[in-house]
């Protein structure tokens, strides 16, 4: 592009977004330009040599619109300075007063101009305009593209979170059960469907590279990683900058952020559209006192739409701590920790209520629907019959009156498939270190080269377990604590991954968080947490999705020492060492007094006293749990029908041929080296690519597949879906450039010689991105054709598998009859067809949007009758959304996009 024709004020069009209207330039530095669409509420930035961006200026006869909606007929234009003026009977209007919605004639005028393309493309570009509508369209846009194994238990929280249009939940999985595949799931949703294309995620620190690795690895999502070193940077180039507006895509640690409050705030101020903070049980509160960590993330939380917190152990603060991350969610609905205790207090009765519902049984729920007017309605509509009034009802409860729809957990009891687990609990006689490194010593020689993972406190301990044990055998060793830094702990870990790697790697705490092992079947637990939860988390590394062994945890302990003790309690009394035991923190916290003073002075009869009591308390809470809480959770989070109906739909994509077909052709179409290399599998070089701006791919060539089990086997080879940043951009580039918009060809068939006219226009609305109209309305193709005398020809298929050959276009609009007369005349007519065909799309949209956010309102004002600290503002927040997102279906404008011209030549 002409850097010094480009001049602010100018307006502008993205050909790979049109449906952002018309764009007007805000600034030229440098190689980049910034393009306001004030339409959809965007600014852009783009590089000056790669912009698919196209100056758009109207010519003598064509009729522009205003700001203020006048429709005019342009009679001259001047130009001063770069800035365009339109003459009309209604006086001068500078290019700025145009409407941001216009459209554009660009296929008429390539075809008046006897610019056209071959047929073929022209048929590429139409399948590409339905291919792409049922993509944006489809509820599975942004679930198939990830390189991930399709679990029901995932998918069921997957696909109920992301259909909110602002989800605020807790992800609370067990441990090993793939909470973050469902956070990143979920996040790729909102993020191809434009409500999240900023995104902020918080971590701990040690977190940070495997995030940015799997990000990258599973769904193509490149992150930037932000630290004190890289905003000071960019603060240098620009001291007024606010360093977090410099990314979409961005990943921090949580201690940094918490520990400066200017760098805090500055995160606050950037506006994020998805937060998401793992491991958000470190996030400390109480009545009393709030941490840093958690006042840096309540002030983010307030103010942004969708939250995701994600943990494995909620209750690990115990209810309270429970109670302060529900809070984050939504305040309203947690506005009372006493309340909230009180109402935890009830859920058996909810659970009871809720599977007699389900199981049919008769019922009085009068309790309920004396506070819920929802309750009321559906329980009477069940009453005289209505069975569709039954999930309703179901989930009107578990909303008002359990356990809310911001917490989702699955547990292991629900789902099958998990490895065993054996406890390997090893007296030891004498000094307890040195004992235990001979004990180590011996166990690596007897597992003979296999894997092992062990735990420990602190880092000290790591160092001083590794000289040790070096001092003892010679054994390949890698370290993972916090004092390494975050390339060294990856490299270390990777280290211990590999086949030929280091056979142990000793681990400090933060071992025990976010780090996947599985592929080892040794655990050993040097010391013992004093946290049921923690050692869980300490497991769980190993004891997680995809574990294909029994795994083995050895935990070495002196006699009649507190190591036996706990050993013992978390073994005997707790069971938690070969199991997951639910109401861990609440046991746990029962004893703690007792099990602190046994430390001190070991007894054995007292340690089986605890030990007994510990196995009634454990059965206690488990039988309450399993008839409350935990069942209310495990009704809220896990839908196995639904979440095989959403894995059928998801495997059908996946094997679709005919997308795959095409898309083979589109990267061909783009200039693309294709060799078939097998079933489904592909090998793909840059070779003569016909535009700068298609997504880089190596020179040296890439392997991409379209299976799925092959592309989690093969981690070599890119998983190919419509979701992939390949496919998005040939959908992009192609439909948003002049290929293929503009054809003509020759017809030889059995009959009178004629012409017919065939035009595909897009319904579309130019709205903003957060506002998700594709759920409701994604740019819809209409097909219409007309022959030379007004016949209407569009429901007739015979034009769709013609094969026409070249010929003379400019010959035939060289006489003045068609091209000033005949063509405009079927242009008009094939407008006033597809106009006709509008609203019957757009009232559909309306009806369907209605239905959805009618069903939202009336769940809020239920919930306004049982908990007063919902106010109007709320329900009048979703109407007034509900009346913008009509409004904006409403404006929907109808866009010619393909156009083909067929002279009908008869056979003789």
């Amino acid at each position: 592009m002409d850097r010094a024709a480009i001049i602010p004020g100018q307006r502008w069009v993205s050909d790979s977004e049109p449906e952002m209207g018309l764009g007007m330039i805000l600034r030229v530095e440098h190689a980049t330009l910034e393009v306001l669409f004030p339409a959809a509420e965007e600014t852009r930035c783009y590089a000056l040599e790669s912009a698919p961006l196209r100056r758009v200026i109207y010519k003598v006869g064509e009729v522009i619109v205003t700001h203020d909606g006048k429709e005019l007929e342009v009679s001259s234009l001047s130009e001063a300075d770069g800035i365009v003026t339109y003459q009309t009977e209604e006086g001068d209007i500078p290019e700025a007063q145009l409407s941001d919605t216009m459209g554009f004639n660009m296929p008429h005028d390539r075809l008046y101009g006897g610019q056209v393309d071959e047929d073929h493309v022209y048929r590429l570009r139409a399948e590409a305009l339905y291919r792409q509508n049922d993509i944006r369209k489809s509820p599975l846009r942004g679930y198939l593209g990830g390189r991930t194994d399709l679990l029901p238990h995932q998918l069921s929280i997957v696909s109920e979170v992301a259909k909110r249009l602002s989800p605020r939940v807790l992800l609370a999985d067990e441990v090993g059960l793939g909470k973050t595949i469902e956070a990143c799931m979920i996040m790729h949703r909102l993020h191809l469907t434009g409500r999240a294309n900023r995104v902020l995620i918080l971590l701990p620190e040690p977190l940070i590279n495997q995030w940015f690795v799997e990000l990258l690895r599973r769904f193509n999502m490149l992150f930037s990683i932000f630290y004190e070193g890289r905003c000071a940077s960019i603060e240098e180039n620009d001291p007024e900058a606010n360093p977090f507006q410099d990314s979409q895509l961005v990943i921090a640690s949580v201690d940094f952020l918490a520990s400066d409050e200017r760098r805090a705030e500055q995160a606050k101020e950037a506006g994020w559209d998805l937060l998401i903070v793992d491991e958000a049980h470190h996030l400390s509160w109480s009545q009393d006192e709030v941490s840093a960590e958690y006042e840096m993330v309540e002030g983010l939380a307030s103010t942004v739409e969708s939250v995701l917190l994600l943990t494995a152990t909620p209750q690990q603060l115990g209810q309270e701590g429970h109670f302060a991350r529900l809070r984050l969610l939504d305040p309203e609905r947690f506005n009372d920790l006493d309340s909230f205790i009180a109402e935890s207090e009830k859920y058996e009765e909810v659970a009871t209520v809720v599977e007699q519902i389900e199981n049919g049984d008769s019922v009085d729920l009068s309790q309920f629907s004396d506070h819920s007017s929802q309750v009321k309605e559906l329980a009477e509509k069940l009453d005289s019959g209505d069975e569709s009034a039954r999930a309703s009802l179901v989930e009107s409860l578990l909303d008002g009156f359990g356990t809310g729809r911001v917490m989702f957990r699955n547990t292991r009891s629900s789902l099958t498939g998990f490895p065993e687990r054996q406890a390997h609990l090893v007296e030891l006689d004498g000094d307890e270190f040195e004992e235990k490194i001979s004990w180590l010593v011996g166990l690596l020689n007897e597992l003979g080269g296999e894997k092992v993972l062990l735990i420990c406190e602190t880092k000290e301990m790591v160092e001083e377990i590794s000289e040790a044990l070096l001092a003892e055998v010679q054994v390949n060793v890698a370290h993972f604590h916090e004092e390494l830094s975050l390339l060294q702990r990856d490299r270390n870990a990777a280290y211990f991954a590999e086949d030929e790697g280091a056979q142990v790697l000793l681990c400090s705490e933060i071992g025990s968080e976010g780090r996947n092992f599985q592929f080892a079947h040794h655990l050993v637990l040097f010391d013992l947490p004093k946290d049921p939860e923690l050692l869980e988390q300490r497991i769980g590394r190993l004891d997680r999705i995809g574990q294909t062994s029994t795994i083995h945890i050895h935990v070495p302990y002196a006699l009649e020492s507190s190591g036996e003790l706990w050993a013992r309690w978390y073994h005997e009394g707790l069971g938690a060492l070969e199991q997951n035991v639910h109401g861990a923190t609440e046991i746990f916290q029962v004893f703690e007094d007792e099990l602190l003073d046994l430390e001190e002075s070991f007894d054995e009869d007292d340690v089986e006293r605890l030990i007994e009591a510990t196995v009634e308390q454990r059965e206690t809470v488990g039988q309450r749990l399993a008839g409350g809480y935990d069942r209310l959770l495990e009704l809220n989070s896990y839908h196995p029908a639904e979440a095989k109906a959403v894995i059928k739909k998801l495997q059908a994509a996946d094997a679709d041929p005919h997308f795959e077909e095409f898309l083979v052709r589109m990267l061909d179409y783009f200039g693309l080296d294709v060799e078939d290399l097998s079933d489904r599998t592909y090998f793909i070089k840059p070779g003569n690519l016909i535009t700068d701006a298609f997504p880089n791919i190596p020179d040296e060539g890439v392997s991409v597949t379209f299976d799925r089990a092959k592309a989690l086997a093969r981690e070599e080879m890119t998983f190919m879906t419509w979701d992939h940043p390949i496919a998005r951009a040939c959908f992009d580039l192609f439909l948003g450039s002049e290929s293929g918009n503009a054809t003509f060809g020759v017809w030889e068939k059995n009959g009178e010689k004629g012409i017919l006219m065939e035009e595909y226009f897009v319904i579309e609305v130019i709205a903003p991105s957060d506002l998700h109209i594709d759920r409701f309305l994604p740019a819809t193709p209409i097909r219409v054709v007309v022959d030379h005398n007004g016949a209407d020809l569009s429901n007739e298929k015979a034009l769709l598998n013609a094969k026409l050959r070249k010929g003379g276009l400019r010959k035939l609009l060289a006489k003045p009859v068609v091209k000033q007369h005949l063509v405009p005349k079927m242009l008009d007519q094939l407008e006033s067809l597809a106009k006709a065909q509008m609203p019957a799309v757009i009232d559909g949209a309306r009806k369907e949007m209605k239905k959805q956010l009618r069903a939202e309102i009336r769940r809020i004002k239920a919930l306004a009758a049982v908990n007063p600290m919902i106010g109007e503002e709320e329900i009048e927040a979703l109407e007034n959304h509900m009346k913008v997102l009509d409004e904006a279906i409403q404006s929907a404008r109808l866009r010619p996009d393909a156009l083909r011209m067929v002279w009908i030549e008869p056979t003789r």
